[in-house]
């Protein structure tokens, strides 16, 4: 008997996942927890790993696709083993007999835009139907080229622009599937005026979860900022010593990371959340460190970060950083932030304002270190290492004191700096 594989769940927050690439074919052997297929989730890429072993006797979603979670993606068997489309077929035979039976013994109902001439509901694929819905279509005028007449993605687009279907494709005709969408051509402007030409580009799974969860924070969350300058002098010169006695140095970031690590225990209320009318304040320090890839913003987790040497803060997020620009990051690896730093110094940013991180209380948003002119205690115009920080805060659970305390300390860390090494 098949085992189904499914589409897992990689992600806190996943919906649904698309299938990149099949790293085996109908036919191939697998074991359990070999790599399998590359899925795009919300967060990431991911490699998923099977949990069964056996024979690969059927690919249920193709590359491209995009499939709800729970949603079967390819089945392990016997050597040997048929697919079970005819079973399939058979049972959704009946299933439409049944379901025309049943309609006529009732009496007949007026017909809809989903419906033909005689009333009777239109068959269609889901994403066919929501297409047609979305432009106005009526389907009951649409000749569906699916199997038994079934109306198909492609039936409806080609309605859309007037032009006859193509013939579905087999792997179409056994399971259509909505795929993700790919940036179409540039199109001429029209009457677009000087707008000139323009080009549509869908967004990415990852790039839609941002944008959702940006909009819910800025939505939501009553924010404050308050921005402080750091004196990086006495940093610059412990990591210029650092430097000389390690190849792999711990950057400014790791720095700050340490900081607000150290802070975070003497301020916890900044470590956790608003949600629902009531606090949640977490016993782990998880400082999700943002970094800049595939087109969006993936934010890896430093997991108990104020138990950890600012060497092994730096090579963890030296690991991180890699695994996200390379696509290999993993949900883990993803999970667990109660705080966020964002740094932008690296482009040249003096100071900006970073968007809260949902349900997170805060996040830190830095900006570059530059020297800049300062006065020392004696009076004198002096140029000193410097960088502005801002502590972007939600303010149903943080107030201005908390906010100001907290930040604070992270200066004073910074400031005398050897604390940090320890």
């Amino acid at each position: 008997m098949a085992s189904d594989i499914t589409m897992p769940r990689l992600s806190d927050s996943m919906e649904e996942g698309t299938i990149l690439k099949w790293l085996v074919s109908e036919g191939d052997e697998v074991e359990r927890g070999q790599e399998i297929a590359e899925i795009e989730t919300d967060k990431a890429n991911m490699m998923f790993e099977s949990d069964t072993a056996g024979t690969v006797i059927e690919i249920v979603v193709q590359e491209g696709a995009t499939v709800p979670l729970g949603e079967v993606i390819a089945r392990v068997g016997r050597a040997g083993e048929e697919k079970p489309e005819e079973q399939r077929a058979e049972s959704r035979g009946a299933e439409e007999r049944g379901a025309e039976e049943q309609k006529a013994e009732k009496p007949a109902s007026k017909p809809k835009a989903s419906s033909n001439g005689a009333g009777e509901r239109v068959k269609a694929s889901p994403v066919a139907r929501r297409m047609a819905e979305e432009r106005g279509i009526d389907l009951g005028s649409i000749e569906g080229s699916g199997p038994g007449g079934r109306v198909v993605k492609a039936d409806v687009e080609a309605a859309g622009d007037g032009a006859p279907a193509p013939a579905p494709t087999p792997a179409a005709e056994k399971r259509e599937v909505e795929a993700e969408p790919a940036p179409r051509a540039p199109e001429p402007a029209g009457d677009a005026g000087p707008k000139g030409d323009m080009r549509v580009q869908e967004l990415t799974r990852l790039q839609r979860t941002v944008s959702r969860r940006m909009a819910e924070s800025k939505a939501t969350a009553p924010d404050f900022t308050l921005e402080v300058e750091i004196d990086m002098t006495e940093a610059v010169r412990l990591r210029e010593r650092l430097k000389a006695m390690t190849e792999h140095a711990p950057s400014f970031n790791d720095m700050i990371v340490r900081a607000c690590a150290l802070a975070l225990r003497d301020h916890p209320r900044v470590n956790g959340a608003y949600r629902d009318g009531h606090f949640e304040l977490f016993s782990n320090i998880n400082i999700g460190v943002a970094v800049a890839a595939q087109d969006a913003l993936v934010v890896p987790t430093v997991l108990d970060a104020d138990k950890k040497s600012l060497g092994e803060i730096s090579r963890n997020v030296r690991e991180l950083a890699e695994k996200v620009r390379d696509g290999k990051i993993t949900p883990p690896e993803l999970s667990g932030g109660t705080f966020t730093v964002s740094n932008l110094g690296m482009y040249g940013i003096d100071s900006f304002t970073a968007v809260i991180n949902p349900p997170q209380a805060a996040i830190l948003a830095v900006g570059a270190l530059k020297k800049r002119p300062a006065v020392d205690d004696h009076g004198a115009l002096v140029a000193r290492d410097t960088m502005f920080a801002n502590l972007v805060s939600d303010h149903r659970i943080l107030y201005g004191a908390d906010g100001a305390q907290f930040l604070a300390r992270v200066r004073e860390l910074l400031e005398e700096p050897l604390a940090l090494a320890l």
